[in-house]
């Protein structure tokens, strides 16, 4: 095998690597009634290991940019709300939805809001973290 074949055969052996490796999030339709609104994700796991757990954060704003409302959880993962025990994770190829609930302290004067959505950690399996610049890929 001449040096030019190894080196493609190397380049198509690490491209499933490089290109697949990401949490695919997919934000629905802001849903809001009265004092509460609800933002859903749905998360695709497109890494070739599971996904032991992600926290992410949602800011919720109004027509004008203003910030009305926040939320911070771990969405994959994490541990119980006794802290006793740990979440699954997500396995490769696997998909979850998960659910935001952002209560104001007073009914809200519109409906017409923007939701920002920032992850700030991703643990792959081992306790590995995943690289954050390519780790969440949003989609439309």
């Amino acid at each position: 095998m001449n040096a030019k074949s190894l080196c493609l055969w190397a380049g198509l052996l690490f491209l499933p690597f490089v290109s697949g490796a990401e949490l695919a999030v997919t934000l629905s339709p802001i849903k809001t009634e009265g004092q509460k609104t609800i933002v859903s994700l749905v998360m695709r796991n497109n890494f070739a290991e599971v996904i032991e757990s992600a926290r992410a954060a949602v800011f919720l704003l109004d027509e004008n940019g203003k910030l009305v409302g926040q939320a911070s959880k771990w969405v994959i993962g994490g541990t119980s709300h006794t802290g006793s025990e740990k979440k699954r994770g997500l396995p490769s190829g696997g998909t979850n939805s998960f659910y935001f609930v952002i209560t104001a302290t007073k009914p809200f004067t519109t409906t017409n809001f923007t939701a920002k959505v920032s992850f700030s950690r991703v643990v792959l399996e081992g306790g590995k973290l995943a690289d954050m610049r390519n780790a969440v890929k949003f989609q439309p």
